[in-house]
C-alpha cells in the first residue's frame, strides 16, 4: 500500500525504527514518511497493517513476547497505538494506554532502544476549563476528563519517569488531528453531518486549535532527531491556526461532501445530556459511539489553543499545509 500524500522528511537512513499503531491513518503515514525517507521500518499492530517495505508484527502492546520481537534490532519507538474512544470501561482503557505502555517500554529498555517518541493528547492536561495560548502542562490523570484522558496522562507520565541520556523520550501531544482518512474525526464529523446529528454548541464560537495529518506525519518524525538534543519534556503539536470550531466542523463537514451542520445546543444541556447518555451507553455493542459525552460537550465549548513557540524551537518544524490547503486536499480526497 502507497501513501495518498508525499512527505517532506530529512534522509533517515540508517535509523531503525518501531512504529507502533501502524494500521490507523496517522501510525501508516508516520510509517510511510520513515520508509521514504530511508530508515529501515518495523511496525507492531494488532491487525494487518497493508504496509508494504516494512517489518511487520501482528500482536499488541500488552503482550510481552510480541513487544519484545518488535522492539530486536530496533534504535527508536514511536509509540502510537492506543484504545481510543469516548466511551467504554475504564479496565480497557488502562490495559492498551497504561499496561500497553509499560509492557513495551520494558522490552525497549531491555534491548537497547535509545530514543522513545511518545504520542500522547493534550486532553491529558485539561481539567475542562479554557485553554487559552497555554504552553504543554503537566499531565494528570487524577484531572483528566474520561477514561481516555486519564489513561494517557498515566501513559505519558511512565514514559516521562524512564527518561535518561541513554534512553531519551519526547512525549507529542497532536491536537485535534484531521484529514482524508482519518476515522476518529474527520470521518464522524462527514458522517454525523449527513445525518445530521452534529450539533454546535453555544454557537460554534469556541476558538480551537486543529492539525492537518501531513503536518502530523512530518512533525513526528522529525522528533527522531530533536529527541537527541531535548528530551523529558512534552509538547503540543497544532497547525498554529485557532479557529471557532463551529467554522471547522463545518468545513470539514462540507469537503467530505455533507451538508452545514444546522443543529445549535446550549453546552449546559449538552454536559448534562453527555453524563446520563454515557452512564448506560455500550459503544461496543452498539457498533457508534455516543451522540454526546460531557467530555464531548466540553472540547466542543471551551476555548483550547497553544503556544506553539517552543515546539517549533525543539522540532525545527513548522507546519507546511495550511488548514484551507488541509481542506483542499480533504474535499478532493472524498470527492476521489
Amino acid at each position: 500500500m502507497t501513501s495518498q500524500f508525499h512527505y517532506v522528511t530529512a534522509d533517515l537512513t540508517g535509523y531503525n525504527v518501531l512504529v507502533t499503531g501502524a494500521s490507523g491513518v496517522l501510525g501508516s503515514g508516520v510509517a510511510h514518511a520513515l520508509r521514504d525517507a530511508g530508515a529501515r521500518v518495523t511496525v507492531l499492530q494488532r491487525s494487518a497493517s497493508g504496509l508494504d517495505g516494512v517489518r511487520e508484527i501482528q500482536g499488541s502492546v500488552t503482550d510481552p513476547e510480541a513487544a519484545r520481537r518488535a522492539v530486536q534490532g530496533v534504535d527508536t519507538v514511536i509509540h502510537i497505538a492506543a484504545k481510543v474512544s469516548v466511551s467504554g470501561p475504564l479496565e480497557e482503557y488502562e490495559h492498551v494506554n497504561v499496561e500497553g505502555t509499560r509492557t513495551l517500554l520494558a522490552a525497549a529498555q531491555k534491548a537497547g532502544v535509545s530514543r522513545w517518541i511518545h504520542i500522547s493528547s493534550p486532553s491529558v492536561a485539561h481539567s475542562g476549563a479554557s485553554i487559552i495560548g497555554a504552553a504543554a502542562e503537566p499531565a494528570d490523570p487524577n484531572t483528566a476528563r474520561g477514561n481516555y484522558a486519564a489513561t494517557k496522562a498515566a501513559g505519558e507520565l511512565l514514559a516521562l519517569a524512564a527518561d535518561s541520556a541513554n534512553f531519551r523520550v519526547l512525549v507529542l501531544r497532536p491536537h485535534l488531528m484531521w484529514g482524508p482518512g482519518d476515522t476518529q474525526l474527520t470521518e464522524r464529523i462527514i458522517d454525523r453531518a449527513r445525518a445530521n446529528r452534529l450539533p454546535l454548541l453555544d454557537g460554534g464560537t469556541a476558538l480551537v486549535d486543529t492539525l492537518f495529518l501531513v503536518n502530523a506525519v512530518e512533525a513526528i518524525v522529525t522528533a527522531i532527531d530533536a529527541v537527541d538534543t531535548t528530551h523529558g519534556e512534552a509538547l503540543v503539536l497544532t497547525n498554529g491556526q485557532p479557529r471557532p470550531i463551529g467554522e471547522m466542523i463545518r468545513r470539514i463537514a462540507v469537503a467530505g461532501g455533507a451538508k452545514e451542520p444546522t443543529l445549535d445546543l446550549p453546552s449546559g444541556l449538552a454536559k448534562t445530556a453527555g453524563s446520563v447518555i454515557e452512564s448506560f451507553w455500550d459503544a461496543e455493542a452498539r457498533g457508534d459511539e455516543p451522540p454526546i459525552t460531557r467530555f464531548l460537550a466540553e472540547q466542543m465549548s471551551t476555548a483550547h489553543w497553544f503556544d506553539q513557540r517552543r515546539t517549533q524551537e525543539v522540532l525545527q518544524w513548522k507546519p507546511r499545509i495550511s488548514l484551507e490547503e488541509g481542506f483542499r486536499l480533504t474535499q478532493q480526497y472524498y470527492r476521489n
